[in-house]
């Protein structure tokens, strides 16, 4: 008997891109492929369990990440949600230095593909050692990758003459051959830009891994499908003149709930069986963004003021003392007839799929927007 192919998949350190790279590694191992999930040990023991049907298949493989001096990370900081935006800048010199151990973990297990996201390009030359092909997956949408156009634009002068400042992506771009409004709104465009292109604590800017994982690897997989984007799709894959696969919308099935049935979220799925089908506006600005006190307080207004039923998850923001610190005084009290809010992680995937859920109130981020689609709800962006 042939044996199974081998895939080692490794996203970036943060959950968006995790949860993503989890639901792909599920549905290689439902295909009868064997996956080693690469992560460090913090952030594995925070995935979802693996299903006990594909355990075989699928390995969560731990390398804790490297320290740096001066204490420039907390103790417990392995992903950009347990840190200052301020400070993502270092952990990407805290997982380039893993590329020492992976190098070894590579060549000693030659898997039959590697998966990875744009951030770890000294991927590229350890595939290329062993002769490994090289797949970048990215959880963002095919149109944003589109608008950075040709790995070459990315850095030295096609990037200056291309992008020569974030102006440049307040429209579309004249290489889009197709009927689209698909642009960067001004603040948008301001952070997209210092993202990519701004120089950063690790050396090397985010465009310069765009362009480098793009130019090494042998196809492009996007978490999107042709029946969102399809246009996109095909031009981008002229663009890169590589092959560029949609790997659909992830999860394909609707997860099961039956983990929540006890506890603080059970007594949430019952407040929402209770509810009126399609009634319930779920609010949720991911694991990422983080919110300022005034933004807060704007969307305390707008649920209070909308007089609908609504499930708000909410991390605690740095600048609250506590939980409660986070809210005004007496909304909790003036809400809790008709609405929720939980602190702290939030199972979405879940609360989407329940059929109270009628729509989503949420930061426009692209896995918060296919999962929203995926389930048939109303987008408020």
């Amino acid at each position: 008997m042939a044996e199974k192919l081998h895939v080692v998949m490794l996203p970036w350190i943060a959950f968006g891109h995790m949860i993503h790279f989890f639901q792909l590694s599920i549905d290689l191992a439902k295909a009868g492929i064997k996956v080693s999930f690469v992560s460090t040990p913090r952030n594995i023991k925070r995935l979802p369990e693996i299903p006990p049907s594909l355990a075989d298949l699928v390995d969560f493989v731990e390398f804790p990440l490297p320290s740096l001096d001066d204490d420039v990370l907390p103790e417990d900081g392995e992903a950009t949600v347990d840190i200052p935006a301020e400070k993502i800048e270092y952990l990407k010199i805290a997982y380039d230095l893993l590329k020492h151990p992976l190098k070894q973990f590579i060549a000693d297990q030659l898997p039959d593909w590697i998966i990875i996201n744009v951030i770890p390009y000294w991927m590229v030359d350890i595939a290329r050692e062993n002769k490994i092909p090289l797949i970048l997956f990215s959880v963002s949408s095919a149109a944003a990758f589109v608008f950075l156009k040709h790995p070459r634009c990315l850095i030295g002068d096609g990037q200056k003459r291309l992008r020569p400042s974030w102006m440049s992506m307040t429209s579309k771009p004249k290489w889009v051959d197709f009927p689209s409004s698909v642009a960067y709104r001004n603040d948008e465009a301001i952070g997209v830009f210092e993202g990519i292109y701004g120089e950063n604590a690790s050396g090397i800017t985010d465009g310069e891994r765009i362009s480098r994982v793009l130019n090494g690897c042998q196809a492009f997989a996007v978490s999107s499908c042709a029946e969102f984007e399809g246009d996109y799709v095909n031009l981008y894959e002229r663009l890169i003149g590589k092959p560029v696969i949609p790997v659909g919308l992830l999860p394909q099935k609707k997860p099961e709930r039956k983990q929540f049935t006890d506890g603080r979220w059970g007594g949430i799925f019952k407040w929402l069986d209770d509810q009126k089908s399609k009634s319930v506006v779920f609010v949720g600005f991911g694991s990422e963004y983080k919110l300022t006190k005034d933004q807060v307080y704007e969307i305390v207004h707008g649920v209070e003021l909308s007089g609908l039923p609504f499930l708000w998850a909410l991390r605690k923001p740095g600048w609250a003392i506590d939980d409660r610190d986070a809210l005004p005084s007496g909304f909790r009290e003036r809400i809790s007839d008709r609405g929720i809010v939980c602190m702290g992680w939030a199972p979405q995937l879940e609360i989407l799929c329940h059929p109270s859920i009628g729509g989503s109130l949420f930061h426009s981020g692209w896995g918060s927007t296919i999962e929203s689609l995926q389930f048939g709800h109303a987008l408020i962006l």
